[in-house]
């Protein structure tokens, strides 16, 4: 194989990221498009279908892209595996809940298929360079990470309806959909965590779920990670989807910093100025270009066998910290996790 063959199901907001990052690619052959909505596939300018089976069966696809809400994975899994689809890529959150998933990994796994999750956040640059800064030893120990998640989108009626219209109806929200991407990027700075606690609260009237709360992970290493969201507020941004807020990362001989912008600055223990360890984000698109930085990483996986990162089998374990999240907010104490 030297071009692998991609098929997508789902035409709604966000897939325009993966649509534009796959045209993108020497390497990729794009052969389909479907949504239930037959116009929006065939505005993406591929062959269009209204039928996923049908896709499949006409396409041939090495790789299915799967840019649907968790209520359709199931049922688009399925329909692939009944195809003999051996390689999907599928949107975050994975499935309705742990159950569903677990139940999706084990036919993949029974049919011989792979199933990457595309969560993407931990592919956006600022976070591999804060990977990196912390394997260099940047910051002496590590004590203490915060992310302080301020994207100015969830007030008033109209909130989230000209982008992510779902968002209101979703019953399990600010976690579920969102923090979900910062419960995966710990896990990729820090490792799994061993307990959390959370306190949630719905801020917007119109909206089902939780827009807004506090999360503390406790990690073996004696780390403590805080996820301080609150859809209402705002950060100093250009673009305030592009980081989506801002972070410290804290340790006893340095502090590194993102910012907004998508720089990272590192600043020494009792010092005030501060090295840049990456410049400032120019990408007009989604969070640094980690749609395509993902994507990049799955087609490598598949023609150079480098391997895939966010397999669905391990992504099990972000539900279950999610889980553990919602169990803290409803009982008002800490957590431990277990078996991760």
């Amino acid at each position: 194989m030297t071009k692998v063959r991609v098929a997508c199901v789902g035409a709604g907001y966000f897939s325009q990221f993966h649509y534009d990052s796959w045209a993108r690619m020497d390497r990729v052959e794009l052969v389909g498009s479907c949504n239930r909505d037959i116009k929006k596939a065939r505005a993406t300018g591929l062959p269009a279908y209204g039928d996923l089976a049908k896709m499949l069966h006409e396409t041939q696809p090495d790789l299915l892209d799967i840019i649907l809400p968790p209520l359709a994975h199931g049922m688009a899994i399925q329909t692939a595996l009944d195809a003999g689809i051996k390689t999907m890529i599928c949107q975050k959150p994975f499935c309705n809940n742990l159950a569903e998933a677990r139940q999706m990994v084990v036919k993949a796994d029974t049919a011989g298929a792979h199933i990457i999750i595309h969560e993407n956040f931990r592919f956006q640059p600022w976070y591999r360079a804060i990977k990196q800064a912390l394997g260099d030893d940047k910051i002496g120990i590590l004590q203490q990470v915060t992310f302080r998640f301020r994207p100015g989108d969830g007030q008033g009626p109209q909130a989230y309806m000209a982008r992510q219209p779902y968002f209101q109806k979703m019953d399990r929200f600010l976690v579920h959909e969102t923090a979900v991407h910062w419960v995966d990027t710990f896990r990729f700075l820090l490792g799994n965590p061993i307990a959390v606690y959370a306190d949630l609260r719905k801020m917007n009237p119109v909206i089902s779920g939780e827009d807004a709360g506090y999360l503390i992970f406790d990690h073996a290493t004696g780390v403590r990670a805080l996820f301080d969201g609150n859809r209402h507020l705002d950060h100093a941004a250009d673009n305030l989807r592009r980081t989506m807020g801002e972070a410290l990362i804290e340790g006893t001989s340095g502090i590194i910093r993102l910012t907004g912008d998508g720089a990272v600055k590192l600043r020494g223990f009792a010092c005030e100025a501060e090295d840049v360890l990456l410049s400032a984000d120019h990408w007009n698109g989604f969070g640094g270009d980690c749609v395509h930085a993902l994507q990049s990483h799955v087609i490598a996986g598949l023609l150079d066998g480098t391997g895939f990162e966010n397999l669905a089998d391990d992504y099990l374990t972000v539900i279950q910290i999610e889980d553990a999240i919602y169990k803290s907010a409803e009982q008002g104490k800490k957590i431990t996790l277990e078996d991760l």
